[in-house]
């Protein structure tokens, strides 16, 4: 199901609030003489529609084994399958993904079902490069404002990787590899044998305890969340495409490289672009006070949530022209957003614009304001 908006500042703007507006982005920056080379993030080729979960409390210990067999578990329900990190017009997934969340005083909780054939694994240290792998992946950001956000990777052997990004990498961030989700506990339970070609698997579970301690470090809110909050959330299967080679299981190659084929990447809700790394279209995770079970919470859409994705679309469209410019610009047509991202909402922008950074804000409800700045953040 997806979100539902509703914004009372511009009524018609509910009523189509996930439809992207129909001017056609710019073409990809060129570079120009004595210019230099400038990254341009793609703009997502699917509307900006995020799934949505309400995760449920758990009113009793959880075992964290990988066998998700208690009550709550089994009360809390599974989010829709995974699809391709592009989207519908991709194939497909080859094998069924899905996940589900729960949370208490003291941690969050993940669970999910990966269904696999072929069942293999070979990282063993911690904090290695676990997607080289095939693997399961977590991303968080508390605030939602796209800076400052988490990610895990767990494969198929309970080997994990945890990292923060202090801003994503297409604004010039770097992971911080050597941040740890202190008391991170991981439970993986394999539902046929590992390593072990020439019979067929049935897949594996992986199950998650996140300590808010940890995920208090940059969340900038309340960690564990108040009742109703919302944070943005996305999960990720990264599955390679392999050959039986002398008794193990081999990535298939480029014939003309001998590189191993790209892998796939299959994710809770898509991103549009190959590129997990766009927190603005990771999902809402909204949480309940109900134990798991015992009482249901409709999703709540934000209006402010649209509004930091019109913004969004701005953004992409100053990192084009200040790829094939140079500087930026408040001209709208220049940016082809004379016409809102989200049809019925509330536009121009108002924005300053120096040599060196811009910044863009669209009105809220409660008289606050929704603010962009050059640097990739919305607020």
């Amino acid at each position: 199901m997806r979100p539902r908006f509703a914004l009372a500042i511009v009524p018609a703007f509910a009523a189509a609030a996930l439809a992207v507006a129909c001017q056609p982005a710019p073409r990809r920056a060129v570079r120009l003489p004595g210019q230099s080379a400038e990254f341009v993030p793609p703009e997502p080729i699917v509307p900006w529609a995020p799934r949505h979960y309400v995760a449920y409390r758990a009113d009793r210990p959880i075992a964290v084994d990988g066998r998700l067999d208690e009550p709550a578990w089994r009360a809390a329900a599974w989010t829709d399958d995974f699809v391709d990190i592009e989207g519908p017009s991709r194939p497909t997934p080859r094998f069924r993904t899905r996940a589900k969340m729960l949370w208490d005083s003291t941690n969050l909780y993940i669970g999910a079902e990966l269904a696999d054939p072929d069942l293999w694994g070979t990282i063993t240290e911690r904090d290695a490069v676990i997607f080289r792998d095939n693997d399961f992946e977590v991303f968080i950001d508390p605030d939602g404002d796209t800076q400052s956000y988490y990610e895990l990777e767990v494969n198929a052997l309970g080997t994990a990787w945890d990292l923060f990004l202090p801003k994503a990498y297409r604004d010039g961030g770097h992971a911080m590899n050597g941040w740890d989700i202190h008391g991170l506990r991981v439970g993986v339970r394999v539902d046929g044998t590992l390593n072990h070609p020439g019979d067929v698997d049935r897949g594996w579970t992986v199950e998650l305890a996140l300590p808010w301690a940890a995920l208090r470090d940059a969340a900038n809110t309340a960690a564990p969340p108040k009742l109703g909050d919302q944070w943005r959330m996305n999960f990720s299967r990264v599955e390679w495409r392999t050959r039986v080679e002398a008794g193990r299981y081999v990535k298939l190659a480029d014939s003309t490289t001998g590189k191993p084929l790209a892998e796939d990447n299959w994710l809770w809700t898509p991103q549009g672009v190959v590129n997990a790394h766009y927190p603005e279209m990771w999902g809402f995770v909204q949480f309940s006070a109900h134990p798991a079970g015992q009482g249901t919470d409709l999703f709540a859409a934000h209006p402010e949530d649209a509004l930091k994705w019109m913004l969004r679309v701005l953004y992409y469209r100053e990192r084009a022209f200040h790829a094939a410019h140079g500087f930026w610009t408040d001209d709208l047509a220049k940016l082809r957003l004379t016409a809102p991202p989200l049809r019925g909402g509330p536009w121009p922008p108002t924005m300053a614009i120096t040599p060196s950074f811009y910044e863009a804000s669209l009105p809220a409800p409660g008289g606050k304001r929704v603010v962009l700045t050059s640097d990739g953040a919305v607020r």
